[in-house]
């Protein structure tokens, strides 16, 4: 890609480091966020590297040109649905960056749960409950024997 500048590459190498990054760390939000907005910032980047930078003179002519073009522009055509893929495994992961697109995703009902912030009702509303169980079933008064190892 001698038309290209050196700012492209890295750009494009950085974005597939934070990429593998966020796949290897299956429990990142943050990495998937991430790996996210510089996809988006590729986009624009590579946008404006084609602009400035592509050649209109006889050097298109040439194949190794022609072949480095197809390929860069078919990863900036391949990137939005990248940018898609890589939202869904963002909502996967529990982040709630609300944007509807207007395309079928994948959501959780979270409403079918109870918070364990809230006390059940009926338990703090009546006085007459049983106190809750000793789970280590030791009496309350008694002092804990030393146990030999």
């Amino acid at each position: 890609m001698s038309w290209l500048p050196s700012s492209f590459a890295w750009a494009n190498f950085g974005v597939l480091a934070v990429g593998v990054w966020a796949i290897a760390q299956r429990d990142s939000i943050d990495a998937v966020l991430m790996f996210l907005f510089g996809l988006v910032l590729s986009i624009l980047t590579d946008i404006v590297h084609f602009g400035i930078f592509y050649p209109v003179n006889d050097y298109a002519a040439e194949s190794r040109f022609r072949f480095s073009a197809a390929t860069a522009i078919i990863s900036l055509l391949l990137k939005p649905a990248s940018c898609f893929f890589v939202y869904q495994m963002y909502r996967e992961r529990g982040g709630d960056y609300n944007v509807n697109f207007g395309f079928p995703s994948v959501s959780r009902n979270r409403e079918a749960y109870q918070s364990i912030d809230q006390q059940d009702e009926s338990s703090s509303s009546s006085s007459s409950a049983p106190p809750p169980a000793n789970p280590f079933n030791q009496a309350q008064d008694a002092k804990a024997a030393v146990r030999p190892y």
